[in-house]
């Protein structure tokens, strides 16, 4: 029995210790790739490799590094290669045309100056044309494909530069509307005072209505129970409130017993007798103001109106003395 009991148990603590030890082998092998790479990366530039924890993390990030690093160490250590390996045969390549030409007599030394710089702009030519052989179709091919580079260079600059116009008129107008905007701004600032005064009677005037509605309806409201009552009492109760009512008014309006129809028609022919007996005063001080206020002037007035009276009984006379004098 204790043996079925603690079989699993032994197997299982068996397999842990040998995942265990493979992990730790596994994490060994790591550490050591690691060191060697940092050793080999720090004694390139002179320098002792730091001091630093171990840890599972840095060990997995450096591992990664190590392992990016070294392929591509590998893969720029073959691009040299080949790189070397093309220099060696354009060397050789040179060397055996220079042997040609110096075997027909066109060394670069016996060559005119002109001739050379010739060349070197040839060969600079052939260099911007990414062109590998003397052939004129190969010429025409680079030329052409550089035209239709510089074709579509100046289609990207002609985009550009309508581009560029559509942004400076939008930039354009964005500054119209900015400037119309502070403008409105500033108007709208400038009017805050009126409108805050006038907000303010508003608010005044909100509030004196709203005091004359409550007002109006409590009237309304005891008008209407008025109303109600009223066609419930009887008639000679009604008579005696419209009297009521009609003394209410006439106290409003300042009416005393003292203000009577017959009270009203004396004072009627009293003022017309008073007007009788002032008229002729009146017309007399009237006939007054059309003096001057001076003596002397006064007695100028008299003079001037007096020869005016002459003369115009002098031009009636006349006017007589010639209709009789016609009609004779």
């Amino acid at each position: 029995m204790s043996d079925i009991v603690g079989g699993p148990d032994r197997s299982a603590i068996t397999s842990v210790t040998a995942e265990s030890s493979k992990t730790s082998g596994f994490d060994a092998n790591r550490i050591a790739e690691v060191k060697a790479w940092l050793t080999s990366q720090f004694d390139a530039v002179g320098k002792d490799v730091p001091d630093f924890e171990y840890t599972p993390r840095s060990i997995a990030e450096l591992h990664k590094i190590a392992t990016l690093s070294q392929a591509k160490s590998q893969a720029s250590a073959i691009v040299a290669n080949d790189y070397r390996q093309k220099a060696a045969e354009y060397r050789s390549q040179a060397a055996r045309i220079r042997e040609i030409l110096e075997s027909v007599g066109l060394a670069q030394e016996s060559l005119p100056s002109n001739v050379v710089s010739s060349a070197h702009v040839l060969a600079k030519v052939a260099n911007l044309l990414d062109v590998r052989d003397t052939e004129l179709s190969s010429f025409l091919v680079a030329v052409a494909d550089l035209s239709l580079r510089k074709t579509a260079v100046e289609e990207k600059r002609a985009k550009v530069q309508q581009e560029s116009k559509v942004l400076l008129e939008y930039t354009r107008k964005a500054i119209a509307r900015l400037t119309y905007l502070k403008r409105t701004l500033s108007q709208l600032e400038d009017d805050i005072a009126p409108c805050e005064a006038q907000m303010e009677n508003w608010k005044t005037n909100l509030a004196i209505m709203e005091s004359k509605e409550r007002q109006y309806l409590q009237e309304y409201g005891y008008y209407k129970l008025i109303r109600i009552l009223y066609f419930r009492i009887p008639e000679t109760v009604k008579w005696m409130l419209k009297g009521l009512w009609m003394q209410a008014v006439l106290n409003r309006v300042g009416y005393t017993p003292e203000i009577s129809h017959g009270v009203l028609v004396e004072m009627a022919e009293h003022k017309k007798e008073l007007e009788k007996k002032t008229k002729p005063i009146l017309d007399t001080l009237r006939s007054y103001q059309d003096l001057p206020p001076d003596k002397a002037l006064a007695a100028l007035a008299i003079e001037d109106k007096k020869r005016q009276y002459a003369a115009a009984e002098k031009y009636l006379e006349d006017v007589l003395q010639s209709a009789l004098a016609s009609s004779e």
